[in-house]
């Protein structure tokens, strides 16, 4: 992003006013058009440090422009003179700057210190300016540079002064704008289509075409009306939608705790969430206990998420990374639980305003990328041509007239007559009506848009891309059986779940994310259903007393067998199960695992499940039997969603704080095998109707899923996604390596006779161009064919 200042000139204002009353507001209509021609004609370049206005260049090399602001701070909103750092005597802001590739805290000399704060608003974010760097910077977040040790220290909170020093942040909100009626108006009113729709009826009025010039006005004035009130009534549903301010309790440095408003939150303040849970005003970091979040908000995905307090560990915080330990603006918890039934669950802040996942995912949708859209380049090609056309013709025309001396005023009409047939000025208004009338069939879904112009572009899609689960198939998925790794071979399947016993009966009861609200049970409907097979109940009507006596330290769930008498004759099962640690499932590492202790005197285990292929690989060779990769491909070539499940034990004498110090990959290795979970997932009625309309319209409809690959073509081939003559092709893409460069290989799902199980990518594709096929392929190959193959992109 390229920032140049410019420094209002005071003569060059007065004649630009003096312009504009001259040309009869034109020179106003033209700096409306382009904000950038304003700042050229009243401003001279200068330095950042001196500018008024600054003209934004970013990488898709578009230009906007922003007023600089300067806002006067109290005189503690810096760090007091008193507190100068150790090795050069600066004063340390509290401020992270992210500009390019360099991170670093910005150092204020002590001579530049002032009370007055120079600052741009761009897309919502707020660019301060730094001395030291002689350049406008990005306000940054407490997640810059800091590790997870870091943040764990924040958890002290920040005193008054601390937290008055990060008032450059500014107030912690997502401000949505709602321009007036009468400004969306004017807007509307001097887009260049309706200016020379204005013109045209005036012309056509003077030309006496009464009818065809007051029918334009009336379609124009209809069009216009409906269509600033669609854009303002979903403007400020929007708003409404965004909108987030409640009080919260803060953590003071002191020890003492603070209800404060939402709004004056700033990065570092400890908030406390309350048990019964509440809504998230902004981004922080989870430091103790474990949060039951809803993020619908954010994600789409109805299914509650379990998210456990952050590692103490020296590794670089990334809310991205550590999103399954990071409470996320516009969420919900719905219940939090602390280790200790003494203790509150603790948050630190660590991002605010535009710079929280709700702040971007507003301000993708207030200021959208600009659209590549051939769609786009063809119209301005086309009104170009048009305005050939019209210049070629109004030469014609002047000749033509002038010959047969017509008088000047008739000719002037006559020219300017041309213009508009050849570029008609009704097409804002028909195009504004055909607008508005997919804005009402879409609202009927629920569905709104605050950029109507956009829902042209709909009509040019080809492509559609489906999940899998809960979008082509039932959400929750059946039970269909267990499959147990015995001595490296496996056992035939079992279907009924309460007849198993020992390490698999007790990684099926406790490897999940579910917790109990309100006394009911919630969470990932996979895991449900796991629970309800095994019959196990989880249960928190145990008192922190009895857990301790029980367990021999304290616990985060209790599941305990169902009661005696309704379960299997010969398989009584009579020890609890408490959960020590979660480690959440995350979709890059494919697994998930708990850390667990029986009601006895058992050593401490580890149950993880996930992806099979992921699971065997982190267990030790000879518990994997050794038909794995047949037995895997037998259930998902049958549409089955298998996962794999695993468990090893620990020390005996582990404590409760060693376990949650312990790192991630160090538990979940030397795993021993326990077999396969198969589960069936049903498409829904509905899937197959829509996927043949769109197939009869013809779409081009992709899966995409984190499933296994035959699974996914199973259900592909029944929804109708795949023909069942269709081919279906493998591509293998490998990045290149120090002795050989990247290459594409290309499997047929099932090989014909005489066929080699594997091709080049020359040979391999241009010999399936005579036949129907599709392509099936991985994540980590997608992005070596987008990296290395963009030819390719679009066959697959």
């Amino acid at each position: 992003m390229e920032v140049t200042g410019y420094q209002r000139v005071q003569w060059r204002v007065i004649l630009c006013h003096i312009l504009t009353v001259l040309t009869v507001g034109i020179l106003w209509v033209i700096f409306h058009w382009k904000p950038i021609l304003e700042v050229l004609a009243k401003c001279h370049p200068c330095h950042l440090s001196q500018s008024d206005w600054v003209v934004i260049k970013d990488s898709f090399n578009q230009k906007f422009v922003a007023k600089v602001w300067t806002e006067e701070v109290e005189d503690d909103c810096f760090p007091h003179p008193a507190e100068p750092s150790v090795d050069d005597n600066r004063i340390n802001l509290a401020i992270g700057v992210l500009e390019d590739d360099w991170k670093d805290t910005i150092q204020l000399q002590k001579q530049e210190e002032k009370n007055v704060i120079r600052y741009y608003i761009f897309e919502g974010l707020r660019y301060i300016w730094i001395e030291k760097k002689q350049s406008f910077c990005k306000l940054r977040v407490l997640e810059e540079s800091l590790t997870c040790e870091d943040i764990h220290r924040q958890q002290r909170g920040l005193s008054k002064h601390n937290q008055n020093t990060k008032r450059v942040y500014g107030p912690n909100v997502i401000d949505v704008p709602v321009k007036t009626y009468l400004r969306l108006l004017i807007e509307e009113v001097l887009n260049p289509f309706y200016v020379f729709q204005i013109f045209s009826i005036i012309l056509w009025i003077t030309d006496q075409y009464y009818y065809y010039a007051v029918c334009i006005l009336v379609i124009s004035i209809i069009s216009i009306g409906i269509s600033l009130y669609q854009t303002h009534k979903q403007s400020v549903t929007l708003r409404d939608m965004v909108k987030l301010t409640l009080n919260v309790r803060i953590h003071r440095e002191s020890g003492e705790e603070e209800m404060v408003n939402s709004q004056d939150l700033v990065p570092g303040d400890c908030i406390m969430i309350p048990e019964d849970g509440m809504q998230v005003p902004c981004d922080a970091a989870l430091l103790t206990g474990e949060c039951m979040v809803n993020e619908s908000m954010l994600t789409g995905e109805s299914m509650p998420v379990m998210k456990t307090s952050i590692p103490d560990q020296d590794v670089n915080y990334s809310s991205e990374e550590h999103k399954r330990h990071t409470l996320f603006c516009g969420t919900e918890v719905l219940q939090s639980k602390n280790y200790s039934m003494d203790q509150q669950v603790v948050a630190v802040v660590v991002r605010t305003g535009f710079c929280t996942a709700k702040g971007e995912l507003t301000s993708s949708i207030l200021y959208p990328k600009p659209l590549g859209f051939k769609f786009y380049k063809d119209a301005v090609k086309f009104i170009c041509f048009l305005a050939v056309l019209a210049l070629l013709g109004d030469i014609y025309s002047i000749v033509i007239l002038e010959r047969q001396h017509v008088s000047v005023g008739r000719l002037v009409k006559r020219v300017l007559d041309l213009i508009t047939i050849i570029v008609p000025p009704a097409l804002p208004a028909a195009m504004t009506v055909g607008t508005i009338y997919a804005q009402n069939r879409l609202k009927k879904y629920g569905i709104f848009c605050i950029s109507p112009p956009r829902i042209n572009i709909c009509g040019k899609l080809k492509l559609i891309c489906f999940d899998k689960t809960g979008t082509l198939t039932e959400e929750g998925l059946d039970i269909w059986g267990v499959v147990l790794a015995v001595d490296e071979t496996f056992e035939p399947i079992v279907h009924d779940i309460w007849h198993i016993s020992g390490p698999m009966l007790h990684a099926l009861a406790t490897c999940h994310s579910v917790t109990l609200l309100n006394n009911q049970p919630i969470g990932d409907s996979l895991d449900l259903k796991m629970i309800e097979s095994t019959g196990w109940i989880l249960t928190d009507e145990i008192t922190e007393s009895d857990i301790v006596s029980r367990f021999g330290m304290k616990v985060v769930s209790v599941i305990k067998p169902p009661p005696l008498e309704e379960q299997p004759y010969g398989n009584k099962q009579r020890v609890s199960l408490g959960i020590l640690r979660r480690f959440p499932f995350a979709s890059e590492l494919q697994r998930m695992s708990v850390i667990i202790k029986k009601s006895d005197s058992s050593p401490v285990e580890v149950y993880m499940k996930g992806a099979p292929e992921m699971v065997a690989s982190l267990c030790i060779k000879e518990t994997v039997p050794v038909d794995f990769s047949e037995m895997l491909r037998y259930y998902a070539r049958d549409g089955y969603r298998v996962l794999g499940l695993a468990y090893k034990t620990l020390s005996q004498d582990i404590t409760f704080e060693a376990i949650h110090k312990l790192e991630r990959n160090s538990v979940e290795s030397e795993m021993t095998f326990l077999g396969f979970l198969i589960m069936r997932n049903i498409l829904k009625r509905e899937t197959r109707p829509v996927i043949d309309s769109l197939n009869r319209a013809n779409f081009r409809t992709v899966m995409v899923t984190g499933d296994n690959m035959l699974t996914a073509l199973n259900v592909a081939r029944n929804c109708g996604m795949i023909d069942l003559r269709d081919r279906v092709i493998f591509a293998n893409a490998s990045p290149p390596s120090r002795d050989k460069p990247a290459c594409v290989k290309f499997l047929p799902s099932e090989p014909a006779s005489g066929q080699q199980n594997g091709t080049e990518q020359q040979p391999g594709i241009h010999s399936m161009e005579q036949s129907c096929y599709h392509f099936a392929l991985n994540g980590k190959s997608f992005a070596v064919v987008y990296d290395y193959f963009p030819d390719l992109l679009q066959k697959v």
